[in-house]
């Protein structure tokens, strides 16, 4: 009696375990998946809202008119502490303003064309990045899994020594899951740079926020700005004082002259309206890596210096350079398209890598029909669930709630699958992702 009490806790202890490895793998899924999709985050936003005015440039004078005019309609409110102003760039040529308190696009006259609407972009940037966790919590989370990718692929090379010379091998389909596994080990050959490109970068963005608030407890009094100023450049001195607007006219006209082989991209004014304002222009270099330089204007539209992204210490560029390499923003389409198909054979890694580990339990005599399933319903359920948030921005608009239709959809394929352990399950799924795709694309073309 005692000896099968026994035996059946061990088997349930089993169990949870790999519940809980499916748990994690299937949240490393999804970062994969969203990382794929969130290449094309510019072209994304607008498809979401196409109507949005565009234009190549925009002049320093409608810049400065457009500023003015968005905060006049914020009368009344508390005062915007940082205003940002996106430039017309290549991928998304649109002028855009933001406040503490909304968005708004500007026309080419600097008026008040339209309320942002990118709603749906900015949930599967969210998504990505901290797996819809507010704080930082959640981009901990998905750094974690960045240093995971980094050991299941270097582990996966030294456990398999003839993986180089079988790099091209594959093996027909069988019952034993032989082919599989050779696709598995195939494609993370093929896409070993990219992945452990990938996963690094990405693990340094999600855990710097946890190293940054350990700096800031240690060396800057919890003061996590100062923490970033010395490879990202400081905030000045604040002074709540009323003063007239900042000379942003005056900046821009600056760097086109002192600076014409830049392409700004963003303007960003700290504490606008008050004596201890400042400007800040973020600029483009072409054929860098980096995501811009940082350089810094008084209210007057003086120039007080670069923060040295560009020329910099080695360790600022590098800093600077980790986002464009980690999501593919340099070197045009071509890069984005090669970024979205490693980015798929990256995804389908992750997927087979643990129906190949739930084959080897069942070729050992541990049959779990219900935790197959439910694998299968993460690898379909998953896109199903993102092009059903998709399918809801097109249909009912920007105030779709994106969150709960993708986490709530997404257990409940999870759930229906282990209930009822199916192939028309899976089969069930593939098609509504069909459906889902082709009902987001008529849409988007209506």
């Amino acid at each position: 009696m005692t000896a099968a009490i026994q035996k059946d806790t061990v088997q349930k202890a089993l169990s949870a375990h790999a519940a809980i490895g499916l748990v994690v793998s299937a949240l490393l899924y999804i970062v994969c998946v969203t990382g794929t999709v969130v290449v094309f985050y510019q072209e994304w936003q607008r498809i979401e809202q196409p109507d949005a005015p565009e234009m190549a440039r925009i002049a320093p004078e409608t810049v400065q008119a457009g500023i003015a005019r968005v905060l006049a309609t914020e009368k009344g409110k508390p005062r915007t502490t940082h205003l940002y102003v996106h430039l017309p760039v290549p991928d998304l040529p649109r002028t855009t303003v933001t406040t503490d308190h909304q968005a708004v696009h500007l026309d080419g006259a600097g008026r008040i064309a339209a309320r942002e609407e990118n709603g749906w972009s900015e949930f599967l940037l969210a998504l990505h990045y901290t797996l819809s966790v507010p704080g930082p919590v959640g981009i901990t989370i998905v750094g974690a899994l960045g240093v995971m990718i980094v050991a299941l692929s270097l582990s996966g090379v030294i456990a398999h020594p003839r993986i180089f010379r079988d790099a091209f091998r594959l093996r027909a389909r069988d019952r034993n899951g032989i082919g599989l596994a050779d696709w598995h080990n195939r494609l993370s050959v093929w896409t070993l740079p990219f992945i452990l490109a990938i996963a690094l970068t990405g693990a340094v963005i999600g855990l710097a926020t946890v190293g940054g608030y350990g700096l800031a407890a240690k060396f800057y009094k919890g003061d996590i700005e100062a923490t970033y100023a010395p490879i990202f450049g400081g905030e000045g001195k604040p002074d709540a004082r009323p003063a007239p607007l900042p000379d942003v006219a005056a900046t821009l006209r600056h760097m086109a002259v002192r600076f014409p082989g830049v392409r700004p991209s963003y303007v960003i004014l700290h504490d606008p309206g008050t004596a201890g304002q400042h400007v800040q222009v973020i600029a483009e270099h072409d054929r860098r890596l980096i995501y811009g330089e940082n350089y810094a204007f008084d209210a007057q539209g003086r120039f007080h210096g670069a923060a040295g992204l560009a020329d910099g210490e080695v360790g600022q560029q590098a800093s600077a350079s980790i986002y464009n390499l980690h999501f593919g923003n340099f070197g045009g389409l071509p890069v984005k398209i090669a970024y979205v198909l490693l980015g798929l054979a990256l995804s389908v890694v992750t997927a087979t890598g643990v129906s190949i580990w739930l084959g080897k339990r069942e070729r050992r005599g541990v049959h779990a029909p219900r935790l197959r399933s439910g694998w299968d319903a993460v690898t379909w359920g998953v896109p199903l669930a993102l092009a059903l948030t998709l399918l809801a921005r097109l249909l009912i608009g920007n105030s779709a709630p994106f969150v709960a239709i993708f986490w709530i959809a997404s257990a409940l394929f999870v759930a229906l699958a282990m209930a009822w352990p199916s192939r028309r399950t899976k089969r069930g799924m593939q098609w509504s992702l069909l459906a889902s795709l082709l009902g987001s694309l008529a849409a988007a073309i209506v």
